[in-house]
């Protein structure tokens, strides 16, 4: 993705958006075509922020649309389409923490499967997307987002001759292709069955191998500028790699200590099983509320959540569900979360300002996926 930012990918196709298609004639196209790339860009959460907060800019300080609408528009689409298809980072951490479940006994099943049955019970990711697509599509205003007004902005169009939208959609493209591919290879010829996370490194090395060619071969930078760009990209990912690390070893210790177990012991008699992934999701929010981030809140509690819907015989993919939900509703509201943090400077929001507006929203999807979970404990159990 730093390659793609920094070969022009990203501005090629911003101006595309803007100048040789008229997708855009009114206040909520501007939004809906916004709302629509964050869908499509599922490869990473601040990348999707990023690209959808850059595209619709322009088209906020046409139609005067408030930047916190923007930012709104920004933040719900990045991380629940990110956690929702998985062929990306999110993907390869929750498959990473599912795995170590598995190879440490607690859970016996197919790492694969149960990731992508969790994924269907991600019903807060499903509820943000549905909200916010119905909020722009009947502009629909609620709490602080009533008195969001419009402040005009200079921007400056960058004359950069070599940007080329396909500097970026070849790469995405190719990592989708490469994904499934790789996946079919892993498992010899069943895509289910595949190692995810062997799939996704396989995915980026080859995608990297590729951007050497294309990129330095059609001489849209230096072999120099490839070679520092990739560094810079992953230095990056060294926090990513850091919490992958203390995830495996807190999952360890929690499973060692059978923390899991003993909460399950505490509140097996007092907690209904009917109400166990309600009670895994606000627990999860809060956390992730409290820290700022979704991904620390998984390393913790699916190593937690795991055994406690084994003690309790409840549907351990509904409760891991559970715990993404959560994860990316807390991470949703909190102002220290990095996509709170990013979505704001992509769409020249105040922080604050966005925070205050998104939470309503963000509230009303909270509590449908409690309540979808309350009502999913009781099908389950039937």
């Amino acid at each position: 993705m730093a390659l793609i930012e920094k070969s022009g990918g990203i501005e090629g196709f911003v101006d595309f958006m803007q100048h040789r298609v008229s997708l855009v004639k009114s206040p909520r196209s501007a939004l809906m075509l916004s709302y629509i790339v964050g869908v499509i860009i599922f490869v990473e959460s601040s990348i999707t922020a990023l690209i959808a907060g850059a595209v619709g800019k322009p088209f906020c300080d046409k139609y005067k649309i408030p930047s916190a609408k923007l930012a709104f528009v920004c933040d719900s689409t990045s991380a629940p389409i990110s956690s929702l298809i998985v062929l990306n980072g999110w993907g390869a951490l929750l498959l990473g923490l599912i795995s170590t479940q598995i190879t440490l006994g607690v859970i016996d099943a197919n790492a694969v499967d149960l990731l992508i049955d969790s994924i269907v019970y991600n019903f807060y990711a499903m509820s943000a997307l549905a909200v916010t697509f119905l909020s722009v599509w009947y502009n629909i205003d609620i709490g602080a987002m009533k008195n969001a007004k419009h402040i005009p902005k200079d921007i400056k169009y960058s004359s950069q001759t070599k940007a080329s939208m396909f500097y970026m959609l070849i790469p995405i493209i190719l990592m989708i292709i490469f994904v499934f591919m790789f996946l079919y290879i892993t498992g010899d010829g069943d895509i289910l069955k595949g190692s995810g996370s062997s799939s996704i490194f396989y995915t980026m090395l080859a995608t990297l191998i590729f951007t050497f060619f294309y990129f330095v071969g059609s001489k849209n930078m230096s072999f120099a500028t490839w070679g520092k760009t990739t560094i810079k990209g992953a230095i990056k990912l060294i926090p990513i790699a850091l919490i992958l690390l203390f995830a495996f070893a807190i999952g360890k210790v929690t499973t060692d200590l059978q923390t899991g177990q003993y909460l399950a012991s505490l509140v097996s008699e007092r907690l209904s099983v009917y109400l166990l992934a309600g009670v895994i999701f606000v627990l999860s929010s809060i956390m992730a509320f409290a820290t700022g981030t979704s991904w620390g809140t998984f390393s913790i509690m699916i190593p937690v959540a795991a055994p406690m819907a084994i003690a309790m015989d409840a549907d351990v993919a509904l409760c891991i569900g559970a715990v993404i939900s959560g994860g990316i509703f807390g991470d949703h509201c909190s102002p220290i979360s990095d996509t709170t943090i990013i979505s704001s400077m992509a769409s020249d929001c105040e922080v604050i300002e966005h925070v205050k507006t998104q939470l309503p929203y963000a509230l009303i999807s909270g509590v449908i996926a409690l309540a979808l979970f309350i009502v999913f404990s009781f099908l389950k159990q039937y």
